[in-house]
């Protein structure tokens, strides 16, 4: 098949979405499906790009950002008007965007059908009540209703869909996925507790964007209490700031605990993989999360994890691979003073935890159920 895939924004800052999008795509071009990229030049990393040697890849120049997105690329509207008819089915990432307005009008002309996958975008925790109304009145319930299918990666995120009025025979879920080559050779322990010379002391991490629905204040009040008992702990936050970050040093002053936590900023590849392999628990203390590919990338390297159930991958996460609570101070401390107690998984049973989340997690395994979605739509059409 000819399959485009359309993302306003795609480079790491971009978070998960833009990950999502890349792998996917290369794990349906192994499938020797023909991919097209279409994004804007917005935050654009030149090797995120060079990495899709497989996948042609088309970076509009954007003119004009509002709120740290891309808001005026011309551009793609002209790529649009003269390539869309080629494809077979498009695949637009996010709902709120410019991107998905200008390729959603001509494959309405083309009749070219489509599919959305929202990565959590729908709620309003991500727009301003008037800047979501406004998108959903003018571009946002058309794209919708217009939609073959649109993919859920958890059943929070179904829901939204529902509650905007999408019929429940176009909901499919389709879980984020885990490149399993990342994994293949995991860095030895030490490397991050050698740079910070932090040596035997317990490690609390948290990993991902710097966000009002990330739970960091609930975290550092939990790990605040967590101190009285273990002293020695340390707090390592990990991402970069989407706006929270000045609010949440301040607390962290405010409760004394600055020598107690460290910022590293973002962290890709094996510096990533360093700082997870060198913790003691992973904490997803979310108020909202759509989903959490770095929970299962923790587990992934053995490290159990604390997530709360407002997290859309909760629901996977098996006793032996840690503990869901509800968005509560004090479950939280109890959850983290509990794995700091706890004997620690022997080699065997992490290596048989590893292998079962590669297989249920993979992007060739996901790949071939998005292509399944991408075929029942195309042959419908076609019908």
């Amino acid at each position: 098949m000819k399959i485009l895939q359309v993302i306003d924004s795609f480079s790491p800052s971009a978070g998960g979405t833009a990950s999502v999008a890349c792998r996917l795509s290369q794990a349906l071009s192994q499938r020797d499906h023909e991919i097209t990229l279409y994004t804007s030049d917005f935050h654009l990393e030149p090797g995120y790009i060079t990495s899709l040697s497989d996948i042609k890849t088309y970076a509009a120049h954007n003119y004009l950002s509002l709120g740290g997105r891309p808001l005026l690329m011309p551009g793609m509207l002209f790529r649009s008007r003269r390539e869309l008819r080629d494809f077979d089915i498009i695949h637009l990432h996010n709902y709120p965007t410019l991107p998905n307005v200008m390729v959603h009008r001509y494959a309405r002309q083309y009749n070219i059908p489509y599919v959305l996958q929202a990565h959590g975008s729908l709620a309003t925790y991500f727009q301003k009540g008037v800047q979501k109304m406004v998108y959903d009145t003018l571009w946002g319930k058309t794209i919708l209703k217009g939609a073959a299918k649109v993919i859920a990666v958890a059943s929070i995120e179904a829901e939204i869909y529902r509650s905007m009025g999408v019929d429940e025979n176009k909901i499919e879920y389709v879980p984020n996925g885990i490149d399993a080559a990342e994994f293949d050779n995991l860095p030895p322990r030490g490397e991050f507790r050698n740079r910070y010379d932090l040596e035997d002391r317990k490690i609390v991490l948290y990993l991902g964007r710097i966000h009002a629905t990330k739970g960091l204040n609930l975290l550092v009040e939990a790990f605040t209490g967590l101190l009285r008992e273990h002293g020695d702990a340390l707090l390592v936050i990990t991402g970069p700031d989407d706006g929270c970050l000045p609010a949440l040093k301040n607390l962290i002053k405010r409760l004394h605990i600055e020598e107690k936590t460290i910022f590293t900023g973002p962290l890709y590849g094996m510096e990533k993989l360093q700082v997870i392999i060198d913790s003691d628990v992973f904490a997803m203390p979310s108020s909202y999360e759509i989903f959490g590919i770095a929970a299962l990338e923790a587990c992934l390297c053995g490290i159990p994890v604390v997530v709360t159930d407002c997290c859309g991958i909760a629901p996977e996460i098996t006793a032996d691979m840690g503990q869901v609570i509800r968005y509560d101070e004090d479950e939280l401390r109890d959850a983290l003073l509990k794995v700091f107690t706890a004997p620690e998984p022997d080699e065997e049973s992490k290596e048989k935890r590893k292998m079962a989340l590669l297989a249920r997690f993979s992007w060739q395994k996901l790949a071939i159920e998005v292509e399944c979605i991408y075929r029942g739509i195309v042959e419908n059409h076609e019908g």
